[in-house]
């Protein structure tokens, strides 16, 4: 290469450092005038929170399933009826339930307590065979449960009901747990904030201004108000985790392949895609995650050793406080960073277990990294997802009737559809330089990880944001979508509420099928910092 040639790429170099400088730069002052317009706009705290009330709501789904089938204090009945009571008392204000089957599970609690009563089956056997006997149990409105509304937030998809139950629901119902309400995701269950033209907005319960995540967001909102004893979420780029997170609860993404993703919509369009989705466990207490995911792994469970105990002062322990700086992704907050380093120094202190801090440079590259391996070589688009695969909308069209109110779509769909178009093309060489990325970082994990590791790294770089304000933080999902491109098991886990009075937390991955020692670090944190934390009742 000549000096001339030289010259001219080391220029290019800079021009593009020079440009990407200024759209950070033009990108943080935007952030500042849409957080400024968004408390002009809402006000610093949102409408007051219905308090809880009622003891039983308190309880984990472990302990209420122990309550029923020993007779003791409680009945299924009563425990259903309590959840159905509080949903219809906070629903009015959060809008997280989008559907219900109260009657009916009603009736079916009534069957439960009949069972226990009967003593045709032991409390030994009934612990066994159906460990959640008349736990009443939630789920997203894309995960199918018979005789409910199946839309996943689509316009087309608004009068469709499920004609039988997902494999995951039908093992929970198998186990005992009676679905009793469906709740609300983003439209067709790609974006991290749960609105969509059918159902509405939800709303945090920490702060009604404040986003639930998406696309389990209506999942995490109920979760955090005592709506419901635990539920189902599923999570391909941080569906769970960030609702999770932005509520104040437990939320994990199995590994790759263990939980059946039968009776999903949308479906994964590829193998690869596949392996990013996961169907997993959404609850207010540690204790409920692991004896929700043997259920739901099925015929797999044993892949995970859940049963294996786990000693912490064995374990590696790993952490990284950020992503090193990815270009239009906001830096992580000070509460989380501190929380993260409180955290390490338990482990170092109270486990006597091994901690270092590492650097994992690839983590930069997290959300082109997810955006490629996406890419399939189906000719199903998102513009065609929007409307059930029943044609395909036109974006741009959408994007003219928008602010008139005559589109089907949100804003984000739309825009959505149109950027699909952009970006990396399938088979291009910019796809497989992000495809040996992934596999090149997914190595690291493996090396560093082995059978004994875990990752600790934020859910989510900042609190919950004001409502739309992802539209200019989009790229934030990176945090857990990196998790997913890899197929590792990561679980999200409170740790209490930060200076705004909103929680914070962050997650904790394993390698491939090691999701037991995911659950043993969430059971521990939980102990040592008091996990979920009940909405205050704000004025």
């Amino acid at each position: 290469m000549d000096a001339q040639t030289k010259q001219n790429l080391q220029e290019r170099r800079k021009a593009r450092s020079l440009i990407k400088t200024v759209i950070n730069v033009g990108h943080k002052f935007l952030i500042l005038l849409v957080r400024w317009l968004s408390r002009t706009i809402y006000g610093e705290h949102g409408k007051r929170m219905p308090p809880i009330t009622n003891l039983i709501l308190m309880e984990s789904a472990t302990s209420l399933a122990t309550k029923i089938r020993t007779r003791k204090v409680l009945t299924s009945v009563e425990v259903t009826q309590a959840f159905i009571d509080r949903c219809r008392e906070i629903n009015p204000l959060l809008n997280c339930v989008v559907d219900e089957r109260f009657a009916e599970a009603l009736k079916d609690a009534e069957r439960a307590d009949k069972l226990v009563a009967s003593g045709t089956m032991s409390v030994e056997q009934l612990e066994r065979e159906k460990p959640f006997l008349g736990v009443p149990i939630s789920t997203k409105d894309c995960i199918r449960v018979q005789g409910l509304l199946h839309t996943s937030g689509i316009w087309n998809r608004r009068n469709i009901r499920g004609d039988k139950d997902a494999r995951a629901m039908e093992l929970m119902r198998q186990a005992g747990a009676i679905p009793f309400a469906l709740t609300n995701v983003s439209e067709c269950c790609m974006w991290w904030e749960s609105v969509n033209t059918i159902h509405g907005r939800s709303r945090n319960p920490y702060d009604a201004n404040r986003i639930v995540g998406g696309s389990s967001g209506g999942e995490g909102c109920i979760q955090a108000a005592a709506g419901s004893a635990f539920g189902l979420g599923s999570d391909i780029g941080g569906s769970i985790r960030m609702p999770a997170f932005f509520n104040g609860v437990f939320g994990h993404k199995p590994s790759k392949f263990v939980v059946s993703n039968e009776g999903q919509y949308p479906v994964a369009l590829s193998e690869e895609q596949n392996s990013f989705l996961g169907i997993g466990p959404m609850c207010r207490y540690a204790t409920d995650l692991k004896p929700m995911l043997r259920i739901i792994a099925g015929e797999n469970a044993s892949k995970l050793r859940l049963d294996e105990p786990v000693d912490l002062k064995q374990v590696k322990f790993f952490y990284q406080i950020n992503d090193g700086g990815a270009h239009l992704v906001s830096p992580v907050d000070l509460d989380i960073r501190d929380a993260m380093e409180k955290v390490m120094a338990h482990f170092r202190a109270t486990v006597k277990a091994e901690v270092k801090k590492v650097y994992l440079d690839k983590m930069r590259k997290s959300a082109p990294m997810w955006l490629a391996n996406m890419k399939t070589p189906s000719k199903v688009g998102f513009d065609s997802q929007l409307v059930n695969l029943e044609g395909a909308i036109n974006p741009w069209l959408e994007l003219v009737k928008w602010p008139w109110r005559m589109s089907n779509h949100t804003l984000i769909g739309i825009l959505t559809a149109l950027t699909e178009r952009g970006g990396v093309k399938y088979g291009s060489d910019e796809y497989h330089y992000y495809v040996q990325q992934k596999q090149e970082l997914g190595n690291e994990f493996r090396d560093m990880l082995g059978e004994n590791g875990v990752f600790i790294y934020p859910t989510h770089p900042t609190v919950a944001p004001y409502h739309n304000e992802p539209l200019i933080r989009a790229l934030n999902f990176s945090y857990t979508a990196v998790i997913n491109v890899l197929g590792l098991p990561a679980t999200a886990v409170p740790l209490g509420l930060g200076r705004e009075g909103l929680p914070i937390g962050l997650q904790v991955v394993a390698g491939v099928n090691q999701d037991r020692l995911c659950l043993a670090v969430a059971c521990e944190l939980e102990r040592a910092f008091g996990g979920w934390v009940a909405p205050e009742v704000k004025a």
